[in-house]
C-alpha cells in the first residue's frame, strides 16, 4: 500500500470527551503503530491519519467536538489536505449529514443519513443491536479485504448509517435487515462496530489503517 505521510504509522486520536480513547490507543500500539491523543486542532497534523472514536448521542458528540475547537473550518482543512479520517461508531455518525437521534446537522463529510433501527413487533428484535456480528466486504477498500474468511466485529448501536450513494458502502452486516457496517469515500472512512473491542479481527483492521 502507498504511504500518505512520512509518519504514516502515527495515528492521531481526537479526544473530545467521547470515550474509548485509551482502548483505541492500546490497539494501535499493539499492531505496531504509535498514537497521539489530541484534544485541540493545533495538535493535529493535517496530512496525517486521524481517528474519531465515540460513544453516546449524536448532538452531544457534535457539541463536544465543537467545544474542543474542531469546527467546520478544521474539517474542511482535513479534506483539502486529504488526511485519512476514520470514524468509529458515533464517530462514523457525525461524519454524515444528520441523524434521527439529534437536531444538529452533522459534519457533512459523507452524503448519508443516520436512522434508527425499526422492526415489526413480530420480529422480536432488540434495540440496541449489541454483540458480535459478521461483516462482509462489498468492494475493495482500505480496511476490510474481500475474502472468503468470515470476519466478526463487536457492535453496540441503536442507529445505523444509510448512505444516499450506496456505492460508498464497503462492508455490510445483517440485523433484521442488511445495513451499512462500513463506508469509505476517498480518504473518509467509517465503521459502525468497535474494532478496539473486536479482538483479532479488530486488530487486523487497525493494522490495515496503521500501515496504509
Amino acid at each position: 500500500m502507498i504511504s500518505i505521510d512520512p509518519m504514516a504509522n502515527k495515528i492521531q486520536i481526537i479526544d473530545a470527551g467521547l470515550g474509548n480513547i485509551s482502548s483505541v490507543a492500546r490497539m494501535i500500539n499493539k499492531v505496531g503503530g504509535t498514537s497521539s491523543i489530541c484534544s485541540s486542532p493545533e495538535e493535529i497534523n493535517l496530512h496525517g491519519k486521524i481517528i474519531i472514536p465515540g460513544v453516546g448521542s449524536f448532538d452531544h458528540g457534535l457539541s463536544m467536538l465543537y467545544k474542543h475547537g474542531f469546527d467546520n473550518s478544521f474539517w474542511e482543512s482535513l479534506k483539502l489536505n486529504k488526511a485519512y479520517i476514520l470514524g468509529i461508531c458515533l464517530g462514523m455518525h457525525v461524519l454524515c449529514l444528520n441523524s434521527e437521534e439529534g437536531k444538529h446537522p452533522g459534519l457533512g463529510l459523507i452524503n448519508a443519513k443516520v436512522k434508527k433501527f425499526r422492526f415489526e413487533e413480530d420480529k422480536n428484535m432488540k434495540i440496541p443491536h449489541m454483540g458480535w456480528n459478521v461483516v462482509r466486504s462489498t468492494r475493495e477498500n482500505l480496511l476490510i479485504p474481500k475474502s472468503n474468511e468470515e470476519r466478526r466485529f463487536y457492535f453496540v448501536h441503536s442507529y445505523h448509517v444509510v448512505p444516499n450513494d450506496p456505492s460508498i458502502t464497503v462492508g455490510i452486516s445483517d440485523y433484521g435487515h442488511k445495513f451499512c457496517a462500513a463506508f469509505q469515500k476517498n480518504n473518509i472512512i467509517g465503521v459502525q462496530f468497535h474494532p478496539e473491542k473486536s479482538h483479532r479481527f479488530g486488530m487486523a483492521l487497525m493494522k490495515y489503517f496503521v500501515t496504509a
